[in-house]
């Protein structure tokens, strides 16, 4: 071992190696309190002595242990907020460690007075109060009747933000779906229209002809599926004229047989409220085409106070899925509005497809 080590102990591979050592006797608030406590005892201490010799009677240095032991809870109170965080706590603690011991401190009075009247009272309980007052502006967030207002009204403003939302939503596909139609789709029949004339002129020469065949039939299938992608959005007929006359038209172009039962809604629902509506309408038909060929459906249109109420029946075999991807995504869409969809088809029929929705929406 070098002198070197000799002087370290050693251990220069130590992780502390080199590091001062930590004061002994804890920390600077720690000695503070201390010395603060052994000055009072010291002090009181003597005066106890002095009280002693001179013949005992009253017992006046009771005042003095009463002044040191007031200074030590002040300056312990000052430690222990010190220690705290920053932060509405650190008053709060602060406030409670001083009123108890100002608390205590009147009661020391009151003793060494005499206790005549218990005078205490008045002021212990002006500082409870205090504390009790101070403690509910703290954890007010915390009061469930504070807390339920609170939630109230963040329910609120999130519900109206949602439908702000959804009615923005519900206009952009209605202007996509117009600019569907009056734009990519007319672009498409036309162009359809000019090949199919293309194609009669070169009948003459077969594989040019049937070269613009193919691509009059890809034309068409891009027609049919911008139709379909349409369809998915939201019909023109729906903002022009309503939910009634679109689930008309619905059921005309409807391959079975479908009665429309309408009543007046006052006032028009929202386009959110409105699209939500129709799609149900349109995926219950759908359901009817393909699942029950030949049946009969009704769809029956209502207001109840400030619902808007629709059901689609249909006297098929019954036995339809709720969990089926398509009354599944009705469902959601139907309860982002705050609306229920409810579907009853037990085995043999009839099939019925419920919907409530918030007028108002």
């Amino acid at each position: 071992m070098t002198s070197e080590d000799a002087m370290t102990g050693g251990d220069a591979d130590h992780p502390g190696a080199g590091r001062a050592a930590a004061p002994r006797g804890g920390s600077r608030a720690e000695r503070l309190l201390s010395f603060a406590v052994a000055i009072g005892a010291l002090v009181g201490l003597s005066a106890t002595i002095i009280w002693a010799a001179a013949g005992f009677g009253y017992y006046w240095p009771c005042w003095i242990w009463l002044g040191c032991a007031g200074a030590g809870a002040v300056i312990a109170i000052w430690l222990h907020v010190r220690s705290l965080p920053q932060g509405w706590r650190r008053w709060l603690v602060g406030q409670a460690d001083l009123s108890v011991a100002v608390g205590l401190y009147l009661l020391a009075i009151w003793l060494f007075t005499g206790t005549h009247g218990f005078w205490p009272l008045w002021p212990i309980s002006s500082l409870a109060q205090a504390l009790v007052l101070h403690a509910l502006i703290f954890y007010r967030d915390r009061l469930p009747l504070l807390r339920g207002r609170r939630l109230r009204a963040r329910i609120d403003t999130l519900t109206r933000t949602r439908r702000g939302a959804v009615d923005v939503q519900a206009a952009s596909l209605r202007q996509i779906e117009r600019d569907l139609h009056d734009g990519a789709q007319a672009r498409l029949v036309a162009l359809s229209m000019q090949l199919g004339r293309a194609e009669v002129r070169l009948a003459d020469r077969p594989e040019e002809a049937a070269l613009i065949k193919a691509a009059r039939q890809e034309a068409s299938a891009a027609i049919a599926e911008l139709r379909d992608l349409a369809r998915g959005i939201a019909p023109p007929v729906l903002a022009d004229r309503g939910l009634e006359a679109a689930v008309r038209s619905l059921a005309e172009r409807a391959p079975q047989g479908v009665t429309v039962i309408a009543e007046p809604i006052t006032p028009r629902p929202g386009p959110a409220v409105e699209g939500a509506a129709y799609f149900v309408a349109s995926e219950a038909l759908t359901n009817v085409a393909k699942h029950a060929p030949g049946a009969s459906a009704k769809v029956a249109i209502a207001q109840r106070g400030d619902r808007l109420l629709i059901d689609v029946t249909d006297d098929g075999s019954g036995g339809a899925d709720p969990a089926g991807s398509g009354l599944r995504g009705l469902q959601a869409r139907v309860e982002a509005l705050d609306g229920t969809l409810t579907v009853i088809s037990p085995t043999g029929g009839p099939t019925v497809i419920h919907a409530e929705l918030p007028c108002e929406s």
